[in-house]
C-alpha cells in the first residue's frame, strides 16, 4: 500500500482488483474511465453534466494545451481543473502520442496493423512527415499553423506542471507495430533514457513550485507486441529512483498492441510492475477490451471514442451500438435506450435525436455524447460493483454476450 493507492476486492485467479486512487481533487474508485477533455474540454459537453453523468476525472493533453492557449495561460488560471471548471481530479498526458501521431500524419489513430510491411520510416500515405525524433527529444511542427516546436522530457514535464493536473505521464516515444524490432527495442531504450529525465525534472520542479498540490507521475510501458520488451519496459520503469528516494507513483500501458493481443500483452506488464501501484491503460473504451483489460491488472482507462463516434450520430447500448441517423429511427419516440439513467434518455426520444443529425443542429453532439459517456462510465462501474460482489465473470459473460449478439 501507498499514500495513493489502496488494493481492495481481487478478482479470482486473475491479476484484476478495486481500489482505491487518492488525489489531492478527491478520491478516484477503481476500475474507472477517465473522460477525455483534450482543449481542457469534452467536446459539447458542460463540466457539469460530466458530474452529473458520473465521471470520477478527466484527461486533458499537454500537447494542445501547450499550443492553445498555452499551458503558462492554465497555470495562471490556477490549472487545468480551474481553467475549466471542473473540482475534481485531473489527468494530462505527456504530449508523446499526438506528437508522433499528428507528426506521421496519422492524425487521430496510429496504424496498428502488423501485417503490414515492417519499415523505419512509417508515415501514412500522401502525407509530410511533422515530426523528428532524436536521443534528446522531438522536433516538430504544430498542425495548427505549422510553426516549429521542440519538445524534450523536461519541456514535456515543464508543461504539465504547469497544467497542474493530479497525475501526469513521463514523455516517452510511441511506435507502430510496422516498426522492425530493431527500432522498438532502440525506441525502448530511448524512452528509458527520457523517463529517468522526467523523474528528476519532476522532482526539480515539485521543489521549485512550492505551495502547490502534489502531481502523481506515472512512466509509460512501450514494447509493442513483444513480451520481452514489454517485461523489460515494466522492469526497468520500477528500478528508476530520482534523488528523493522516490519512483514513479504509478504506470500508464501504452503503445501499439494488437486488439487480439490486449490482454496478454497487459498481463505481461502487470506480471512485472508492483500491485500496490495504479496501472492506467491508455486509449481504450471498448466493452470488451475493458473485461480484458480489468481481469489482466488495468485501474484506469481514456479514451475519446465515446464522445468522437457520439458526433458521428453513433450511440451505444447494452444491445450494440447503432447510428442514431438511420431512417428506422424517424418516427421512433422511445428514449435511445429504456434502461439508462443519463440525461439524455429521461428528456428525448430517438426521433428528436434522428432529427438534431439530420439538421445537423449542435444538440445532437452533446445529447449524443451525454448518453455515451454515461454508458461507458456506468459499464466500468458495474464492472467494479461485479468484482466487490465476487461475480466479475458472470458479470462479464452475460455483458459481452448481449452487446456483440
Amino acid at each position: 500500500m501507498t499514500d495513493l493507492f489502496t488494493v481492495e476486492t481481487r478478482i479470482e485467479d486473475h491479476l484484476g482488483r478495486t481500489g482505491t486512487l487518492r488525489t489531492p481533487h478527491g478520491d478516484i474508485e477503481t476500475p474507472a474511465f477517465i473522460a477525455v477533455g483534450t482543449k481542457a474540454t469534452v467536446k459539447a459537453v458542460l463540466p457539469e453534466s460530466m458530474k452529473e453523468l458520473g465521471a470520477q476525472a478527466v484527461l486533458a493533453n499537454a500537447y494542445h494545451l501547450y499550443l492553445q492557449p498555452g499551458s503558462d495561460i492554465v497555470d495562471e488560471a490556477g490549472g487545468l481543473g480551474k481553467f475549466m471548471n471542473w473540482d475534481g481530479p485531473t489527468f494530462t498526458d505527456s504530449g508523446g502520442f499526438q506528437v508522433m501521431s499528428l507528426g506521421v500524419g496519422f492524425k487521430k489513430v496510429i496504424s496498428m496493423d502488423a501485417t503490414r510491411v515492417e519499415s523505419d520510416d512509417v508515415i501514412a500515405e500522401g502525407k509530410e512527415r511533422l515530426a523528428h525524433v532524436d536521443d534528446d527529444g522531438v522536433t516538430f511542427k504544430s498542425h495548427l499553423d505549422g510553426s516549429r516546436h521542440r519538445f524534450t522530457p523536461e519541456v514535456s514535464m515543464q508543461i504539465q506542471h504547469q497544467l497542474g493536473a493530479d497525475i501526469m505521464f513521463a514523455f516517452d516515444e510511441l511506435t507502430t507495430l510496422m516498426n522492425t524490432r530493431a527500432y522498438q527495442e532502440q525506441s525502448l531504450d530511448r524512452t528509458q533514457a527520457w523517463a529517468v529525465r522526467c523523474i528528476a525534472e519532476h522532482e526539480r520542479l515539485t521543489a521549485e513550485r512550492v505551495g502547490k498540490p502534489y502531481q502523481a507521475l506515472f512512466g509509460v510501458v512501450q514494447g509493442a507486441q513483444y513480451e520481452d520488451l514489454r517485461r523489460k519496459a515494466a522492469h526497468d520503469l520500477e528500478t528508476i529512483v530520482g534523488e528523493t528516494g522516490r519512483g514513479f507513483d504509478g504506470y500508464g500501458i501504452g503503445g501499439a498492441l494488437e486488439k487480439q493481443n490486449l490482454g496478454t500483452i497487459v498481463r505481461w506488464v502487470n506480471e512485472e510492475l508492483p500491485e500496490h501501484k495504479p496501472r492506467h491503460m491508455l486509449g481504450i473504451s471498448e466493452p470488451d477490451d475493458f473485461f480484458v483489460a480489468i481481469e489482466n491488472g488495468a485501474d484506469t482507462f481514456d479514451c475519446v471514442n465515446p464522445s468522437r463516434v457520439a458526433r458521428n450520430a453513433a450511440i451505444y447500448t447494452p444491445d450494440g451500438r447503432f447510428n442514431i441517423n438511420t431512417a428506422r429511427f424517424r418516427r421512433d419516440f422511445t428514449p435511445i435506450d429504456e434502461e439508462c439513467d443519463c440525461y439524455t434518455c429521461a428528456h428525448y426520444t430517438r426521433a428528436y435525436m434522428h432529427h438534431l443529425f439530420k439538421a445537423k443542429e449542435m444538440l445532437a453532439s452533446t445529447l449524443a455524447t451525454i448518453h455515451n459517456e454515461r454508458f461507458t462510465v456506468k459499464l466500468v462501474d458495474d464492472i467494479r460493483a461485479s468484482i466487490r460482489a465476487g461475480r466479475f465473470q458472470e458479470f462479464k459473460k452475460e455483458t459481452l454476450a448481449r452487446f456483440y449478439s
